[in-house]
């Protein structure tokens, strides 16, 4: 237990000492860009897009998971509120199955087909085949509970992300405290 830990902290201060004001960024994003969805009690990896919208979620979550109630609509995509507004990047796109999209500000759209619109990109779901992704996604029905929640390994802290939706490196204890208070998990 002594050596996870050790090596951990020793993990943590090599991460902090490559964090001058010019690194930040870089490795807030690099902690920040993997969120979980889960359903049903499964759960898969979406691999987040670097854009405000996506910062600001990430933000949200670093406060608590997030449980929201999708419905199929269309054919291609589960959605449904998300209970508070994201900043948006909307441009013409066409949506992927996996693709997790932002609409109009404030609903979230998990696709397991394809639709051209007006979106802001949030990431893409890992690993799945279109097959899978309507499997998971229970494509087809109504009143889906999904929570939206983040990996351990995110860092950075929601007081670290300024009005844009840009999350920035700022509290050496925040790290230091997770790793001290870890589960033993050994």
């Amino acid at each position: 237990m002594k050596t996870y830990l050790s090596n951990l902290l020793m993990l943590a201060l090599l991460m902090l000492s490559a964090c001058s004001s010019d690194n930040n960024d870089v490795i807030a994003q690099t902690m920040t860009q993997k969120m979980n969805i889960t359903i049903d009690g499964v759960t898969k990896s979406v691999t987040l897009e670097d854009n405000a919208a996506a910062r600001a979620l990430v933000a949200r979550l670093q406060e608590s998971p997030v449980t929201v109630t999708l419905n199929t609509s269309g054919g291609f995509e589960i959605w449904g509120a998300l209970g508070f507004s994201l900043p948006t990047s909307n441009e013409q796109i066409t949506a992927r199955p996996g693709d997790v999209i932002l609409y109009s500000g404030s609903n979230i759209c998990l696709f397991y087909g394809s639709n051209s619109w007006s979106y802001t990109r949030l990431g893409h779901i890992d690993g799945l085949t279109e097959s899978e992704l309507r499997t998971f996604l229970h494509a087809g029905e109504s009143n889906i509970q999904v929570m939206l929640w983040l990996p351990a390994a995110t860092i950075a802290r929601a007081g670290d992300v300024n009005e844009d939706g840009e999350v920035n490196i700022g509290d050496v204890t925040t790290l230091i405290d997770m790793i001290l208070n870890a589960p033993n998990k050994v």
